[in-house]
């Protein structure tokens, strides 16, 4: 049987959507033994799927080959959660904000103001997990 990355890392759950998996995979977030990789790329018994999230990057042993989506406590039948206790610990951190300084009466940010916000907290996260890989 021949599995395409985007629609195993769907199967077992660990993106809601296929096409989640499939951008994340273009966005070099995921990993295949080590390499990046494309959406279409055939993933086999026994490879290494590494996962970027926010500051963590989960990891995962492929046990089983699946096509369809499958409950939630079916999931330990087709991959194993080997993501280290270090990364998890990440989770536990507290938690850096950024606050925006704004003038009292000024409303809300406009879109410009928004997108720029977001690109800071996007460039904010992503900056610490890149490095990591």
């Amino acid at each position: 049987m021949e599995v395409r990355l985007d629609k195993y890392l769907w199967a077992v759950r660990i993106f809601k959507t296929r096409s989640d998996a499939a951008d994340a995979v273009r966005n070099n977030r995921v990993l295949v033994n080590d390499a990046y990789a494309k959406p279409s790329r055939e993933v086999k018994v026994g490879d290494r799927i590494s996962v970027k999230r926010t500051l963590i990057t989960y990891t995962y042993l492929v046990k089983d080959l699946i096509i369809n989506r499958q409950p939630a406590a079916k999931v330990a039948e087709y991959c194993i959660d080997t993501t280290p206790q270090s990364e998890l610990d990440k989770l536990n951190k507290p938690r850096e904000t950024i606050f925006v300084f704004r003038e009292r009466g000024t409303g809300r940010p406009t879109k410009k103001e928004r997108r720029e916000i977001d690109a800071l907290m996007e460039n904010f996260y992503y900056s610490e997990e890149d490095d990591s890989l």
